[in-house]
């Protein structure tokens, strides 16, 4: 929503390791649309505010600030307001109102003219600035998830379908190489099987298919050639998957054997549920008219994209119901963090750097059983993801056929796909420790977005990761 702001009021403090301070921002004077900007987003960006819950004339938002003075101002249907009633100077803005965040906690401001946006403010205006977030109770966090499993019980997957759109199956009887080449030139992860001889839906092609594909071409003892890829059906890959699975790296890693699918009238908690158990990205939304349920209409693939995407809507203009959406993701047990000196942590987050194998890169997002390894540098400072997804940038011009996992690098091999579609251009989706719980779900309910990776303001040193899955996991309890 404003993921510059805390970053740049960070930066501008001079001072590296300020953390950031949840402030809550209210115009409690009415209007059809309220905006909030100010110094902290460099006053090119304006915030959405929200109406209190039972209170439709009074706008909130929670934003995180640096330690320091900040300016700010209101967007009032298309005019700009200032608070009368809060601390406000004139500036080349206008009439702006002001705030001080202290640098450290219980310490008075000291207004010097060396103070970024210097005002003159009493000692007595900060007191009337707006508090930070305080934690979130048991009793809060109980009380949030019983709501948001309520809505999810009360809603059903026929709901997520759209006006209009396609939903690509493919048959099990064509060509691996062709089935791959089909995946990238459609720009999507995963497509669901069909087996026309059954008359039903038998299971899904994914990145991760591909990746075991490539991984046995590459072994010396494979019985599988580039030549009987051409020829080499779906059918005959998923019934040699299971045996395959259990020779990587010693490991026998379990698949479904069965298609994990919903109706359009199961509720959308059901749905989430299915996607979490069964470890998977999406879930055929099927429906037939037949007793057996033979020959059943696909009429959509559901994602947790979708599903936030409806929590978010619903509980736009009713936020403060929910307390949880408020803390900071750094004060919840959300995502993998990387482990803090002297701390130990029961899941180590997988990082890489870019001159690593393209090979090292697919073991990893296979023995660590997650869809993305952020690539940093040598200070940890991200740089990019790779993701399972990319992986079909090599059906393109048969580059498979020409490469080898361990002598290609991760950088090498995301240029092969630098020309793909990106949700908003950026492949690397970011967010600070600091942001709330409701920022990071808006941006998790983005198309294409599965994942946040966070990362310290200014440096961009890599923290943690927080998925869709790990977001549901909380919210639900599960």
């Amino acid at each position: 929503m404003f993921g510059s702001g805390p970053e740049t009021g960070h930066e501008n403090s001079g001072v590296s390791g300020l953390l950031l301070t949840p402030m809550r921002f209210v115009w409690p004077y009415g209007g059809r649309r309220v905006f909030l900007s100010g110094s902290f987003t460099r006053w090119s960006e304006h915030i959405p505010m929200s109406p209190m819950e039972g209170c439709p004339t009074v706008f909130q938002v929670i934003c995180s600030l640096s330690p320091g003075y900040h300016q700010f101002k209101f967007f009032v249907d298309g005019e700009w307001r200032h608070d009368e009633h809060q601390p406000f100077v004139n500036d080349k803005y206008g009439m702006v109102n002001t705030v001080y965040i202290a640098r450290e906690p219980n310490l008075a401001p000291s207004i010097t003219p060396e103070t970024p946006d210097k005002s003159n403010m009493d000692v007595d205006d900060i007191l009337n600035s707006p508090e930070p977030v305080p934690p979130v109770s048991n009793s809060d966090l109980e009380v949030s998830r019983h709501r948001i499993s309520a809505f999810l019980s009360g809603h059903i997957a026929y709901e997520l379908l759209p006006d209009s759109g396609k939903v690509i199956a493919l048959d099990v009887n064509i060509a691996v190489k062709q089935a791959f080449h089909i995946l990238h030139e459609q720009g999507i992860p995963v497509a669901p099987l069909w087996d026309s001889c059954k008359g039903q839906f038998v299971g899904v092609l994914s990145a991760l298919d591909f990746i075991l594909i490539l991984r046995e071409l590459g072994n010396h003892g494979s019985n599988l050639t580039e030549e009987e890829l051409e020829t080499h059906t779906i059918s005959a890959w998923k019934e040699g998957k299971v045996y395959l699975s259990r020779q990587i790296d010693g490991n026998a890693i379990s698949y479904p054997r069965h298609l994990v699918q919903a109706g359009p009238y199961d509720s959308l908690k059901d749905v989430a549920m299915k996607i979490l158990k069964s470890k998977v990205a999406t879930i055929p939304i099927t429906h037939s008219t037949s007793q057996d349920g033979s020959f059943p209409q696909l009429l959509h693939l559901a994602t947790l994209s979708e599903i936030l995407k409806s929590i978010c809507r619903h509980f736009k203009h009713s936020a403060s119901s929910l307390p949880i959406l408020q803390q900071p993701i750094c004060s919840i047990p959300l995502g993998t963090w990387v482990p803090k000196l002297g701390e130990s942590n029961g899941r180590p987050l997988a990082m890489l750097r870019p001159n690593a194998t393209l090979g090292a890169a697919l073991s990893l997002l296979i023995q660590a059983e997650v869809s993305s390894i952020p690539i940093v540098d040598e200070n940890d400072s991200l740089l990019e993801v790779y993701s399972r997804s990319d992986i079909t940038a090599l059906a393109k011009d048969k580059a498979y056929a020409q490469i080898h996992l361990d002598e290609m690098s991760i950088h090498q091999a995301l240029q092969l796909g630098q020309d793909a579609n990106f949700f908003n251009g950026q492949r690397c989706q970011m967010c600070l420790g600091s942001d709330t719980l409701h920022k990071v779900m808006e941006r998790l309910a983005n198309p294409g977005v599965r994942r946040l990776v966070i990362v310290e303001a200014g440096s961009k040193r890599v923290e943690g990761i927080i998925s869709l899955s790990d977001v549901f996991r909380f919210l639900l309890g599960v």
